[in-house]
């Protein structure tokens, strides 16, 4: 069969699956394009299984929440929010597919000026919020301008930094105008902390609500705790959000998710135990998966405050660590190690072995660094949590083992997962962290690594970095993109105070009961934390 029946094969394949023909229509359209009957009818059967279905209540149980969570976008700190606010109440302009890929959601579709310095979206027509306000480009504006001005707190300030102005065109457009060139604008605007709130009539959106245009509808938020959702009768998404309910549960111990699993208490669970995956993955009545995608651990240092403020001190503590180690024993081999720059497998522009040599474990030149920043030996203190990355301890552990033979005496905190986002990260010395990864590089670099983002979490400020960081953004050419992305990776893994140990699968594991469809998102865990959208009960 050609490329061109094909195509139309799975177009009619994607009808049927969407309710949008019946099963004569796709078998007369099949054999038409030349398949056989027995063919036809086990793409019948094929597609009928992997059909979404409507109804259930889905339970699932998650990480990364805290009592001081927020409905607030601008305050979304981990996946427990990503989750509801980004996956179940609210939408943004774009999404990034099942394939990484973009596409878009709010807007319609979107083109830029000819430098890219200016972008104009068109907003989807016939979309509601759940209180039945009609969707339109005012809405839009204000959602921008909650987290833009020089008094924004909003952890997406880095990202729209460039964003000079926004204003309404009319109902149906918002013209974007930055203070410079930006190829990857469109992949910005799908953050999480970017959700369409509804404008409020003297001004401002309202969060405190929950009211957005997403899937579900919130029913009740009890911080830290528990959250419930309904499903939006009225959603605009075709063939998305199958589930009558949504009960969202953070269960900090991995130990009770599991168990919360094999009892049938919850429906899906996040952050599986590496140690168990192997195991669960028999088990019949359990689907447990890994997905790959640019998630990464770190180990930030505040750099701006001694004795992190030396270059050679950084560079001991990053020879000082066993990272095969960490992947085999605490990853389980699920990932791969880390080179001390952010940017991933799912990146374009990730840096080669040949162009930025892997740095391994040396505890010489641990020693030698050690001893260019004036030390012989020296004490530090490592706060570590479960929240930051299943394993955070042991982890810690097996690092103050290694970095001993270097001189290092490295003494681990283990701090309390509930408010470690809020009193650990960010403010003592040196903590576990971890980043979902970002489609682009210019958006990872923005948000975590540019000066004054509020969420520098090594206060790394460097001055080429900077410039090349604008430079890169505005460059249309893919080849001198390619060396700019490279360069800044390797500013950053040489001059960064950031030890980035190992790139980490997602894991997941649901019952068996639950439909997945073929392509599982990997920007985030929970197909893209937009499970709830995405997924169903097959019966």
């Amino acid at each position: 069969m050609d490329k061109t029946k094909l195509n139309e094969l799975s177009r009619l394949e994607r009808q049927f699956r969407a309710a949008q023909i019946d099963r004569r229509s796709f078998m007369m359209g099949a054999l038409a394009l030349g398949l056989t009957v027995p063919a036809a009818s086990a793409m019948v059967s094929k597609a009928k299984a992997a059909t979404p279905k409507k109804g259930g209540v889905w339970r699932q149980g998650l990480t990364g929440a805290g009592t001081g969570d927020s409905l607030d976008p601008a305050q979304i700190l981990d996946s427990y929010m990503i989750n509801v606010s980004f996956g179940q109440l609210r939408n943004c302009l774009t999404e990034i597919g099942p394939e990484n890929q973009l596409i878009p959601e709010l807007a319609s579709g979107w083109e830029a000026s000819d430098d890219a310095s200016q972008w104009v979206f068109k907003i989807r027509q016939g979309v509601e919020f759940h209180n039945g306000k009609t969707l339109d480009s005012t809405d839009v504006v204000e959602s921008f301008r909650h987290h833009m001005g020089e008094n924004s707190k909003s952890a997406a300030k880095g990202i729209i930094a460039a964003i000079q102005d926004v204003k309404a065109d009319g109902k149906d457009t918002v013209v974007f105008t930055l203070s410079g060139g930006s190829a990857d604008f469109p992949y910005l605007v799908s953050d999480y902390h970017l959700g369409i709130c509804p404008a409020k009539p003297e001004g401002g959106i309202d969060w405190e609500s929950g009211v957005g245009t997403g899937g579900y509808a919130l029913k009740s938020f009890d911080p830290g705790v528990r959250t419930v959702t309904t499903r939006n009768p009225n959603y605009w998404k075709e063939g998305a959000g199958h589930f009558d309910e949504i009960v969202t549960l953070f269960i900090s111990d991995v130990g009770a998710r599991t168990s919360a699993l094999l009892t049938g208490e919850i429906d899906g669970m996040q952050n599986v135990d590496l140690k168990t995956m192997g195991r669960m993955k028999k088990m019949p009545n359990v689907v447990a998966f890994p997905t790959t995608g640019n998630q990464h651990i770190t180990l930030p240092m505040l750099s701006k405050s001694a004795p992190f403020d030396n270059v050679d001190l950084q560079l001991a503590l990053k020879y000082a660590i066993d990272r095969e180690e960490w992947l085999q024993k605490i990853l389980q081999g699920y990932g791969e190690v880390g080179n001390d720059f952010p940017i991933g497998p799912v990146n374009q522009y990730r840096a080669t072995e040949e162009e930025i040599p892997q740095r391994g474990y040396d505890a010489d030149k641990a020693k030698f660094h050690l001893k260019k920043a004036g030390y012989d030996s020296i004490d530090l203190k490592l706060s570590m949590a479960a929240t930051a990355f299943e394993g955070a301890v042991d982890a810690g552990q097996l690092y103050s083992e290694t970095a001993k033979k270097a001189g290092i005496n490295i003494s681990i905190t283990r701090e309390a997962d509930d408010g470690y986002w809020s009193n650990v990260w960010l403010k003592k010395p040196w903590c576990a962290s971890y980043w979902g990864g970002r489609p682009t590089e210019d958006w990872m670099f923005s948000q975590v690594y540019a000066s004054g983002a509020e969420w520098n979490e090594s206060q790394f400020d460097n001055e080429r970095f900077m410039k090349l960081l604008i430079e890169g953004r505005a460059e249309l050419d893919p080849a001198r993109r390619r060396e700019i992305y490279v360069d800044m990776q390797r500013i950053v893994h040489d001059e960064c105070g950031c030890v980035i140990p190992m790139f980490s699968a997602f894991t997941q594991a649901v019952s068996a009961k639950t439909g997945l469809p073929e392509n599982i998102a990997s920007n985030w865990g929970f197909d893209g934390e937009k499970a709830g959208e995405r997924w169903w009960y097959k019966e």
